[in-house]
């Protein structure tokens, strides 16, 4: 009877965490509040971006102690993706939205035998993005460009263990600091999330009125030509929906390891759209 147990508890789990995730998909209001709060979170990292940009440590490892930096290095080196969760605070106090989850991750990875100008160019080569980001990225279209200044749509499509449809539209800007580095920042402007995808029935739901698996995505990007190649940089600042009262110790690890998986696949479809090498990436 014991040996049963144990040889269907993974079972029972993703079915548990699967009733857990459909429990929390009916639709959820994004609370002004949230938003506030969510817009507040973003200055104050902003705040501190453009500190770093302009006055140092350009990429987030600089900051790091010795032995942790150069682990770090170590690892960019072998060609891993190196990753931190952050989290900005005021005065040393969490920043909550009501309602809602802020989740704030961190990557960088190196990408040798390639320049900055080539990396650029695939990352503004928004028409095809669906290519070199699919299954994430369904479709992509450079709605408008004046200068440096770009508008853009996704549709995006994330599947583990239940699959969310999103039509986005985002605001992004570039900045080109020198020969060797950039950045960018792009911030969404409007997620809406799409019912029945692909069929007749499509639809969107009502803007900030739905599942709340993706109310918000802000991604600043810094790009550092040197050691023979160009170091990316990824920071992500997205806000979802809350997790409800009583199934948080089921789905919190699910709800919070997306946001980071989906900068790993990032980062490692970028590298893998340079070098034209398969990369070992989440994703379905």
């Amino acid at each position: 009877m014991a040996f049963s147990t144990m040889k269907f508890r993974p079972l029972a789990v993703a079915t548990a965490v699967l009733a857990a995730l459909v429990s929390c998909a009916h639709a959820v209001e994004l609370k002004p509040a949230a938003v506030q709060a969510f817009d507040h979170y973003v200055q104050l990292t902003e705040s501190r971006m453009d500190g770093e940009i302009h006055s140092g440590p350009f990429l987030w490892i600089d900051s790091l102690p010795d032995k942790q930096r150069q682990e770090a290095y170590d690892e960019l080196k072998h060609g891993n993706i190196v990753t931190s969760h952050l989290e900005t605070k005021e005065q040393g106090k969490i920043i909550t939205a009501p309602g809602a989850l802020i989740h704030h991750w961190i990557g960088i990875e190196f990408i040798p035998g390639v320049t900055l100008q080539q990396t650029v160019t695939l990352l503004h080569d928004f028409n095809d993005h669906s290519r070199y980001f699919q299954p994430e990225v369904v479709r992509s279209r450079l709605l408008q460009r004046n200068g440096d200044d770009f508008k853009v749509f996704y549709r995006l499509r994330k599947k583990k263990i239940v699959t969310v449809v999103l039509d986005t539209t985002y605001d992004s800007q570039y900045y080109q600091l020198d020969p060797q580095r950039a950045y960018s920042k792009s911030h969404s402007m409007r997620i809406a999330e799409v019912e029945n995808p692909d069929t007749p029935s499509e639809r969107e739901k009502p803007v900030g009125n739905d599942s709340g698996y993706m109310w918000r995505l802000n991604s600043y990007w810094r790009y550092w030509q040197r050691d023979g190649g160009v170091y990316v940089q990824l920071e992500a600042i997205s806000l979802t929906r809350d997790i409800p009262q009583g199934v948080g110790w089921l789905i919190r690890p699910f709800i919070e390891s997306v946001p980071r998986e989906s900068l790993m696949f990032t980062l490692g479809r970028t590298r893998q759209a340079l070098t034209g090498k398969k990369e070992a990436v989440g994703g379905d």
